[in-house]
């Protein structure tokens, strides 16, 4: 498909992976693209959702928008996080089959797989177990979105593809400690860990887990590449295809930050998933995605910008 020539929504477009997305679709000459902000046009409302389809008459949706947040967010909003996510996505499916969109792309989450699904995650298994408790009413409200696109596509044709994005990380990312990421949450805790001089930092679970991180850019990347060439059923993994353990994760932030003090552990918090790790072939085989940015080089490139946000916001306030 020639994207360069169609009427684009991205929906969430305005967010942490959605402007990312909309900046690759301008650099492959999409010219019409639609960025709705959630004041504008919120998407758990039906009157809303048809407003923003008859207005702009899409002919490529992708379906960005989502509720997310970390470990603590996720226990502390699971009705919330199920429902708004479920309802976005039904509801946009269902609008890009009433206005017979052309090609429709929805982003699931890691999180729809099994608690303890073998590694690597193969999209064969996403259906082999219940995923992992404390992030499951968004995973299957997500995972819900699939079985639309398939049932949608067996219907009434519509072309609609899924992809799995793996833990996204990177400049814009979201730092609130209070529904952030993990990567996000512990640069933040490092940096200020620096400024005050504080002698330790204080982390959830054991650092068992192992995690799978996938730079947004190259994330963009991938979701642009499956609007281009992906027309299958199949849902599609969008990872990077490396694994590292949470452990190892907090000393290579600690390392990049210049924080030097001791790293406590807090096993009475929950880890999440035991394990994270994709297969990633399927992108490289239907639509020749694969992830190019060193996982070292993004994470300093997040650490840079994350950095000079506080220097902006510091001389704010003077």
């Amino acid at each position: 498909m020639d994207l360069a020539s169609k009427r684009i929504l991205v929906t969430g477009g305005r967010g942490f992976l959605g402007s990312c997305i909309v900046e690759r679709l301008t650099q492959a000459g999409a010219s019409r693209i639609a960025a709705p902000r959630r004041a504008e046009f919120d998407l758990t409302r039906a009157e809303a959702l048809e407003r923003l389809f008859a207005e702009f008459r899409p002919q490529v949706v992708i379906h960005a928008a989502a509720t997310v947040g970390g470990i603590g967010a996720n226990r502390s909003h699971p009705g919330l996080f199920f429902y708004e996510n479920a309802l976005m996505g039904i509801q946009a499916i269902e609008a890009c089959r009433r206005y017979q969109v052309e090609k429709t792309v929805v982003l699931g989450t890691i999180c729809a797989y099994p608690k303890f699904t073998p590694v690597p995650f193969r999209e064969a298994d996403l259906w082999q177990g219940y995923p992992e408790e404390t992030n499951a009413p968004y995973g299957i409200a997500k995972k819900a979105l699939l079985v639309q696109c398939q049932a949608y596509r067996e219907e009434y044709g519509l072309n609609a593809v899924f992809l799995l994005p793996v833990n996204l990380y990177g400049p814009g990312d979201n730092f609130d400690p209070r529904s952030s990421h993990v990567i996000p949450a512990l640069i933040r805790k490092c940096v200020e860990a620096v400024r005050r001089g504080d002698a330790e930092i204080v982390l959830w679970g054991d650092g068992s887990p192992t995690r799978e991180f996938l730079y947004v850019k190259d994330a963009a990347e991938g979701i642009v590449l499956a609007a281009e060439r992906y027309n299958g059923a199949e849902p599609v993994n969008l990872g990077s295809g490396t694994e590292i353990s949470i452990r190892g994760l907090a000393g290579k932030i600690a390392e990049l930050t210049g924080f030097t003090g001791r790293i406590v552990w807090d096993p009475s918090q929950p880890n999440g998933q035991p394990r994270r790790s994709l297969d990633v072939s399927r992108a490289e085989r239907e639509f020749g995605f694969r992830a190019r940015t060193p996982f070292e080089e993004g994470l300093r490139a997040t650490i840079d910008w994350y950095k000079k946000q506080v220097q902006t916001e510091s001389h704010a306030q003077i």
